[in-house]
């Protein structure tokens, strides 16, 4: 979910009321109605954010022209309605988690690979997916807990604690629990020791004190090194899962690849580097993989090297120049 720039303690409780309200009716709405007209009326609305808020539309073209070049203008704007497409989807189905049970969950996710992470779980020393803003996302963990696999995953606080006590408690429907990923560290490891499962979202951009410059499209890309830290000292297995819109089953495809295995060399910070390069490139594959699905209006490339330009100056209308190395990282 995106979040404001707006610390929470600078906020007014009106503020927070006038914002929770329209956005409480728009899910219990979207809640009460038969689940294709609910994604119908989701697409509506991300189709309609994509001609109002035209500088997300721009973030998504510059990111596509940085990431793959040899994209046509017509393939950048298939591209990108599939990705409005997606968000809309993702709002007409996060409105039915309360109907979604054991007993109807094959009927709107179909598993794939499942095998890979029993594998990995059978290890007994729980299991770190690594995943991404692809299709439904929220429906990816939602439907492994429905699936009788609950996981504990990480998120960033919404601004509005309104909204981020109503988004949580959705999510949580599925037997899953959110952790504050701005105080995970040791919850995180409490988790992974009981043999509990982990999910973290890792294709954002990252505070350059927080992250590693890893080759994202061919550009570096300050990315989190919260996976490879957990997973290397937890001795945890790290299987990527995402959740894929089929066009062809007309429901979404949780796919599981296999475990992907940690990098040893003996030098702890080399390690983290080493790793973080090698899940970051996962993402990478997929983007390309499934360009309609993964979330381009985000920008990945925002945090710059010391002394790098700045890669979106002329979506915001400033002159191209460089920018300080621990930019503000952006969702």
């Amino acid at each position: 979910m995106l979040g404001s720039d707006v610390p929470r303690k600078h906020r007014t409780a009106l503020r927070n009321i006038v914002e929770f309200v329209p956005a409480w009716l728009l899910l219990k709405t979207l809640g009460l109605l038969p689940r294709d007209a609910a994604i119908f009326v989701g697409k509506q609305i991300a189709r309609s954010a994509r001609r109002l808020h035209r500088r997300l539309l721009r973030v998504g073209q510059r990111n596509l022209a940085l990431a793959m070049p040899e994209m046509s203008a017509r393939q950048q704007r298939a591209t990108l309605e599939g990705v409005f497409d997606n968000l809309g989807r993702l709002l007409g189905e996060f409105s039915q988690f309360p109907r979604i049970t054991p007993e109807n969950i094959a009927g709107l996710v179909e598993y794939d690979g499942l095998e890979n992470y029993q594998r990995a779980a059978e290890r007994g020393r729980g299991v770190l997916l690594l995943t991404g803003h692809f299709g439904a996302w929220e429906l990816c963990a939602f439907a492994h807990g429905v699936y009788g696999h609950p996981l504990n995953f990480l998120v960033r606080p919404l601004d509005n604690p309104l909204l981020d006590k109503m988004i949580n408690r959705y999510r949580e429907l599925s037997g899953n629990r959110v952790i504050d990923k701005n105080n995970a560290v040791r919850p995180v490891f409490d988790k992974l020791k009981r043999g509990e499962d982990v999910g973290l979202l890792i294709d954002v951009n990252t505070l350059a004190d927080q992250g590693e410059f890893c080759d994202f499209f061919g550009i570096p890309a300050c990315s989190t090194t919260g996976l490879a830290v957990f997973a290397l000292r937890a001795d945890t297995p790290v299987v990527p899962g995402f959740l894929i819109w089929d066009e062809r089953l007309k429901k979404h495809r949780l796919r599981f690849d296999p475990e992907i295995p940690l990098i040893r060399t003996g030098d702890f910070k080399e390690e983290v580097r080493m790793n973080t390069a090698r899940f970051t490139k996962v993402i990478e594959d997929w983007a390309r993989r499934y360009s309609g699905q993964w979330l381009w209006i985000h920008k990945r490339w925002h945090t710059r090297p010391e002394g790098g330009p700045d890669l979106y100056a002329l979506v915001e209308g400033r002159t191209t120049g460089q920018t300080p190395v621990k930019a503000e990282a952006e969702v």
